[in-house]
């Protein structure tokens, strides 16, 4: 091992100081461009940790994680920090014994800083507005394309003596991204005031980042224009689904198409009705009088006389004529409560008016079920089938004004519906495409390195050592021979002082070298040293020139 170490060494000093600086240059360079290449195409892929962060948040999370010694990333848009994958539960426990995030959205985690003793009822109420508020924004940022949310909620005092109690209110500002905001506003509003006890919806504004007004006031969606769409679609699809149940089995789902169009009646109605039943009756009370009446007359008359002129004279009444009365009277009065119902009806349903339905078949499909040599008249009685399982399934009503169509057209190629295709070879190969194309760079870049460093710089460590031995073999200057005296070219006898390793190839090598023509032998020695070739020639044509 030691012979080899201190040949190895011989070698790499026979190159030269020149020589062993260019060879040192390219290996550092080569290393170099693998390692950098190797850093950036086989780096780890990152996961996000946590996004809608503020600055300070993110700021700390990042000391929090360097001190930890856990890569991280800070997101284009300054607001998400990314880990490495799989390091996710320990980038977020550790962040959990720090107390980040803490951000300025607060929840019911306000209570915890809260002291038992010296807190007023108004402070306890503001701490659980804040609380609110802050579990309201974390609810609405978790949204998808919410980046921020930020919530303002108005209760108003409860008082003993106050008659009119304030409604609440809140107002929310959101900045969303790659939604529609309007649509999203009216889902917040309803979030809002389902979290806030005696808020309505209606009460609920939405805005922004712009300062642009997405939602306040009404509902819109509570009009009646846009109940009644509603309820149209909600029919619409359901029949359609019906027919396409009912005749998919049969045609096939790609051979034919329904469309109806539904009128419907959402208008409220109420309705109140008094029945009475004559033939029902019940005694409601019953009065009965009874008179018995009994009178007795007599007149009693003075008869005329001579006594009736006599003082003191005492003249007996004469008897008149008498009568007597007797009468009996019986009255009973029944009163009757006649059987009676009241019907109050209040209807806030719908009603269909009318419903238009058109079925188209595919002609084609009609033709294979029924053959190729099929008749008009086979086909029409088809499609008559087909009508009338369609009308059924739709709850078609002719009274009601009902129509319905049904036609058989040969479908154009390529819409016979949506035909998901299996995934191919290059499916696959697009699931994997990012990784291949590191990999294709990493071996490009190796290769590209190998063949323009480490290739040139065999090929010419090579050439050297082959060529070296010749060149060790340069007469000296002051030393060189005369044209004239017929110099010949050294041998291998001649290279004494050449320390070539014995090896018995080497040696038939440099000899079968050394045996070429004199014109070849000249080229190579102009070839490994111009300078000392031009002395040589310069001393041959001395003496003629004398």
């Amino acid at each position: 091992m030691p012979e080899q170490l201190n040949q190895i060494i011989a070698n790499l000093r026979g190159l030269g100081p020149k020589r062993l600086a260019m060879a040192g240059g390219v290996v550092a360079l080569v290393l170099a461009v693998l390692g950098i290449g190797s850093y950036f195409l086989n780096r780890p892929a990152y996961e996000t940790l946590y996004v809608g962060l503020e600055r300070s948040d993110v700021n700390q999370i990042g000391m929090v994680l360097g001190e930890a010694g856990v890569s991280f990333d800070v997101g284009s848009d300054g607001t998400s920090v990314l880990v490495p994958t799989g390091k996710t539960a320990q980038a977020r426990m550790l962040l959990a014994e720090k107390g980040l995030p803490s951000s300025a959205n607060a929840g019911y985690e306000l209570f915890d800083n809260v002291g038992s003793l010296g807190l007023t009822s108004f402070m306890q109420e503001v701490t659980r507005v804040r609380a609110l508020e802050g579990e309201i924004a974390r609810t609405i940022q978790s949204i998808a394309g919410i980046k921020a949310a930020r919530v303002h909620i108005v209760v108003s005092e409860r008082a003993n003596f106050r008659r009119d109690q304030q409604e609440p209110s809140a107002s929310v500002v959101i900045r969303a991204s790659g939604i529609d905001a309007t649509k999203t506003a009216m889902s917040i509003r309803h979030l809002v005031a389902a979290a806030v006890p005696g808020l309505a919806a209606d009460k609920v504004t939405v805005l922004d980042s712009s300062g642009s007004l997405l939602a306040a006031g009404d509902d819109p969606a509570n009009t009646t224009l846009t109940r009644t769409l509603g309820v149209e679609r909600t029919i619409e699809s359901q029949i359609e689904d019906n027919i396409h149940r009912a005749l998919a089995p049969y045609l096939g789902s790609e051979n034919l198409r329904t469309s109806v169009r539904a009128d419907v009646n959402t208008d409220t109605r109420q309705i109140e009705e008094t029945i009475f039943d004559p033939e029902s009756r019940v005694e409601r009370s019953v009065q009965v009088v009874r008179a018995n009446d009994s009178s007795n007359r007599s007149a009693q008359s003075t008869p005329t006389s001579v006594q009736q002129d006599l003082p003191n004279a005492e003249i007996p009444p004469a008897a008149g004529p008498q009568s007597s009365e007797q009468s009996e009277r019986k009255e009973e009065t029944t009163n009757y409560e006649m059987n009676t119902k009241r019907i109050a009806t209040v209807s806030n349903g719908y009603t269909v008016s009318k419903l238009s339905i058109a079925v188209v078949v595919n002609e084609e499909r009609l033709l294979s079920i029924l053959g190729a040599d099929a008749t008009p008249e086979q086909i029409a009685a088809r499609v008559a089938e087909i009508q009338k399982i369609a009308a059924t399934a739709a709850g078609y009503n002719e009274v009601r004004g009902d129509s319905i169509t049904v036609t058989s057209v040969e479908f154009m190629e390529g819409l016979n519906g949506e035909v998901v295709a299996e995934p191919g070879v290059l499916d696959a190969i697009g699931s994997h495409a990012g990784t291949m194309i590191n990999a294709a760079a990493f071996i490009l870049v190796a290769f590209l390195v190998a063949w323009f460093g480490l290739r040139p710089l065999t090929a010419a460590l090579g050439k050297t050592e082959a060529a070296e031995p010749e060149a060790l073999a340069f007469p000296a200057p002051n030393a060189l021979p005369n044209f004239a005296e017929n110099y010949e070219f050294p041998t291998v006898s001649t290279l004494g002082t050449f320390n070539a390793p014995d090896d018995e190839d080497s040696i038939a090598d440099l000899r079968q070298k050394m045996r070429r023509g004199p014109q070849e032998r000249l080229a190579q020695m102009v070839d490994l040293n111009e300078e000392r070739t031009a002395m040589i020639l310069r001393k041959w044509s001395a003496p003629e020139a004398a």
